[in-house]
């Protein structure tokens, strides 16, 4: 019995291994058709029988796109809004966060509804509003209009406040004994505990941002202000012929940040989906 349950043990061992190997292989093979289709030539990227793998490699696809499209310019315009953005998101959302959480006040669970209400409400169905109020501002086609509307998130604002209640009472009310003031109380006490979420808050709105699509080319108008999604877009749009070699290349230089980012702050982003089913 005990040679059969080692059997069993070594088989399923293998399987799991096999099938682990076979999930890496198809996630990670777009993302290496992609990086290795950058540096390839346009004729080897066309090529039939495809293959991985090219005989010749150069940079020249890079130095298309660049001198295509303002690439510098659309990386710039990318990183002040998804940077900005996240920075006041990450703000705001756990100061309202921390207020459901750990405070009372008249109304408070009805005010938490509502901004959980606002999670089912699509994006599609705001378009045009929020259009209209950013023109009546005169935010369209202006750094302030890409991030001010995304300078909080209703998603934030709950996990922050999942993260916060979970926190024992008594530390707050050691300090509201020493006299420590409310907002001494949040940004000493309680924001330093809860610095992995506030992380994991953070990878998601940069990543939500930087890969923003529809909402840039929305609130922009000019190359100036276009983000590095929208402008890639417009580059595959704007040309009659297509070259493979730089939207790959462009592609590469916009997923490759977030990829960094990702392999370092991994710890943090696996922290949040093991404790995302919390108790408050």
């Amino acid at each position: 019995m005990n040679e059969k349950k080692k059997r069993r043990v070594t088989l399923l061992s293998v399987v799991k291994i096999v099938l682990t190997v076979f999930l890496i292989v198809i996630v990670l093979f777009p993302l290496i058709w992609m990086a290795v289709g950058s540096f390839k030539l346009e004729k080897e990227i066309l090529g039939y029988p495809p293959t991985v793998f090219g005989t010749k490699y150069t940079l020249k696809s890079f130095q298309r796109i660049f001198k295509t499209i303002p690439m510098a310019s659309y990386i710039k315009n990318t990183v002040i809004f998804a940077g900005g953005s996240t920075i006041l998101a990450v703000l705001f959302d756990s100061l309202t966060g921390y207020a459901f959480a750990r405070l009372d006040f008249k109304g408070k669970d009805i005010l938490f509804m509502l901004v959980l209400l606002t999670m089912m409400v699509p994006f599609q169905v705001m378009m045009i509003p929020l259009f209209l109020e950013s023109n009546l501002l005169g935010l369209l086609d202006t750094y302030g209009g890409l991030i001010l509307p995304k300078a909080t998130s209703a998603f934030g604002i709950f996990m922050m406040r999942s993260y916060f209640a979970a926190l024992p009472k008594d530390l707050e009310e050691a300090a509201r004994v020493d006299g420590m003031s409310e907002f001494g109380i949040f940004a000493k006490i309680m924001f330093p505990l809860v610095i992995p979420g506030v992380l994991t808050l953070a990878i998601f709105h940069l990543m939500q941002n930087w890969n923003d699509l529809l909402y840039p080319l929305m609130m922009t108008s000019s190359t100036r202000m276009r983000t590095l999604s929208a402008g890639l877009a417009l580059f595959v749009g704007e040309h009659a012929t297509t070259y493979y070699g730089p939207q790959l290349a462009g592609a590469l230089l916009s997923v490759l940040p977030l990829l960094v980012i990702y392999i370092f702050f991994q710890k943090y982003f696996i922290a949040s989906v093991a404790t995302s089913g919390m108790k408050d």
